[in-house]
């Protein structure tokens, strides 16, 4: 067993990614944003899941857009594109399954 920690640094700083886990077949990843912040549209050649932890951050995926909450998680296929603006101060974990 294995506790990783991925501790709130907005009050800090601005803008955080880093990667918390990595293995094999999958990497975790620790994104965290201040309102407004964004991350330009891109795209990852694997299977993507995005878990809010806090906030509310806006996804547009491929032309469709949705406001993501704690409440939900978001399935991104290989190669779409897509990309996110914080609406709220936002802290996200990326599961990145390769």
């Amino acid at each position: 067993m294995e506790v990783l920690s991925t501790p709130y640094v907005l009050k800090e700083k601005a803008k955080q990614v880093g990667k918390v886990f990595g293995q094999e077949n999958f990497d975790v990843l620790n994104i965290q944003l201040k309102t407004g912040e964004q991350v330009p549209t891109h795209h990852a050649d694997c299977d993507v899941l995005i878990i809010v932890k806090s906030g509310v951050v806006t996804f547009t995926v491929e032309e469709e857009t949705v406001d993501l909450t704690s409440e939900q998680v978001l399935y991104i296929k290989p190669f779409e594109k897509h990309g996110l603006v914080a609406k709220e101060d936002v802290d996200l974990i990326v599961m990145k399954i390769k």
